[in-house]
């Protein structure tokens, strides 16, 4: 009898069996010395800097647009939140394609489609005379991100070897990271307007890139193109002796050539590996990251900071990049449960801090804190005279730091990775579109009601509720996530059927 997911034992259920350390130093050398993979995935995962840069795009927009005097564009609190929120909609919509198209295109394809409400949402929002057109760029900007979330991380996982999949998984989220900080930086220098027009120039690079890379090689063997695949899998290996891996890939293709049935979906080998991928993606935005990032500027506006709130932005968004670089130096090294435990315990201190400083710590510079989150502006905000140097207003600079720093070591770049990781090869196409749909739908409630929430119980409230979650990640992590670190996706799919401690090839 197959035993419930959350009481599974945990030396059977959370690891794998290690391939010899020879073996593993070999693969991930050889790997190192194939540049076609990494070609592959930099084109690709130029749409998750897209998406990075979009999702943090209202950070310096909103207030910009709070003190337009264009009528038509001036926000008030209630427009803000709209403004900030509807990406998430778009992006849970985006996830809901991928769904279908993940498995109809192909995930190349997918991505390469992802392109065209991309670049009609930026070209609303860089020529808006209306809020309309500002939501409507908003949102489909939001659906190419939710559509590219789906689809990049399986394309990555399904090209890269086994010895370096954890680091080329990582370069999702790194991209993303690096698409928000440049954002950050170019916030300072251009109109939000212009911004917009920046956002454009890496989807048409993604695009021409693209057009010359191949396509997922288990994407082309389960549409029986066995010829195509082959030859993708040679062109990314850049070696003519991939027939024991082809014909592992091509094996596990041939067992599974029909997609989950209902009646299978109920199969504990079915369910459980796509249970904890959706777990995982609900508890990554239960920690908060989506309002904090969304709101960062506007929650520093509020807790009394040293620094202008839009340089404690760009500074987060550069340790954000610092760890997720770190991430992806370590996942192959340390294993992606070690890097889950501490990214969860670094979160948890973080939010708690953050909580704890803003029910104890100075008052904001406003009458009302919780109102002051809405209607606060770094344009009205006149600071009164100081006569010396408070040190404790760097703790929301340095919090915010250490939560943002723990996010990216763990469970940011590794839930994206796991879920490519554990999805069976038949329901991978539509169980990593519902993870994205599961994700966007919690990021949206979040965001949406995020102010809310601080206006009815105040700014610290959500932190310690953040950090709740942080401590149920732990546990979650301990009890029901497996450790993948040098497994290939057919031995990691094995043991979900076999339970037992050693794979065979």
């Amino acid at each position: 009898m197959q035993e419930p997911l959350l009481r599974a034992e945990g030396l059977d259920y959370d690891t794998f069996p290690e391939a010899p350390a020879s073996q593993r130093e070999r693969s991930r050398a050889g790997a190192l010395q194939n540049r076609r993979v990494f070609l592959a995935t930099f084109a690709a995962v130029l749409g998750n800097f897209s998406f990075g840069y979009a999702l943090v795009y209202t950070s310096p927009v909103i207030p910009a647009l709070k003190l337009s005097s264009d009528p038509a564009l001036h926000l008030n609190k209630v427009q803000a939140s709209w403004f900030g929120s509807v990406f998430t909609l778009g992006a849970a919509a985006g996830g809901l394609s991928a769904m279908v198209l993940n498995d109809l295109l192909g995930r190349k394809l997918s991505i390469m489609f992802s392109a065209v409400p991309s670049v009609i949402g930026y070209a609303l929002m860089a020529g808006a005379h209306g809020l309309w057109m500002l939501l409507l760029g908003r949102m489909l900007t939001g659906f190419a991100g939710g559509l590219t979330a789906a689809c990049i991380p399986v394309y990555v996982s399904e090209i890269a070897p086994p010895g370096v999949r954890g680091a080329l998984g990582a370069t999702p989220q790194l991209m993303a990271v690096f698409g928000s900080l440049s954002l950050y930086a170019l916030g300072l220098l251009l109109p939000w307007r212009w911004l917009a027009v920046a956002g454009e120039g890496p989807v048409l690079i993604m695009i021409l890139l693209l057009s010359f890379m191949p396509n997922s090689p288990r994407f082309l063997l389960s549409k029986g193109r066995d010829e195509e695949a082959l030859q993708a899998l040679t062109w990314l290996r850049a070696d003519s002796e991939v027939h024991w891996e082809f014909e592992q890939i091509q094996d596990n293709v041939r067992r599974q050539s029909s997609r989950v049935s209902w009646a299978e979906a109920r199969d504990p080998r079915v369910y459980r590996p796509i249970l904890i991928a959706v777990l995982m993606r609900f508890l990554q935005q239960l920690t908060g990251i989506t309002p904090i990032l969304v709101y960062l500027q506007t929650i520093f506006d509020n807790t009394s900071v040293v620094l202008p709130s839009q340089q404690d932005a760009a500074i987060v968004g550069a340790v954000r990049l610092v760890s997720v670089l770190i991430a992806a130096v370590t996942m192959d090294l340390a294993g992606r449960k070690v890097l889950l435990y501490v990214s969860a315990s670094i979160m948890l201190v973080a939010n708690l801090t953050l909580g704890l400083y803003v029910q104890f710590g100075p008052r904001p510079l406003t009458p009302n804190s919780t109102v002051g989150l809405e209607i606060m502006t770094p344009g009205n905000t006149e600071q009164p005279p100081t006569t010396s140097f408070d040190y404790l207003t760097l703790i929301p600079l340095l919090a915010t730091m250490l939560f943002i720093m723990g996010y990216a070591m763990g469970w940011g770049p590794i839930t994206w990775l796991l879920m490519s990781e554990v999805l069976p090869l038949r329901a991978r196409g539509v169980a990593s579109g519902l993870c994205v749909l599961v994700s966007w739908l919690t990021a949206f409630v979040l965001t949406k009601y995020f102010l809310l929430a601080v206006n009815a119980f105040g700014l610290q409230v959500p932190f310690f509720f953040f950090s709740a979650i942080c401590l149920l990640s732990l546990l979650f992590t301990g009890c029901c996530v497996p450790e993948t670190r040098g497994r290939s996706l057919e031995q990691i799919e094995a043991f979900f059927h076999t339970r037992r401690m050693s794979f065979r090839p």
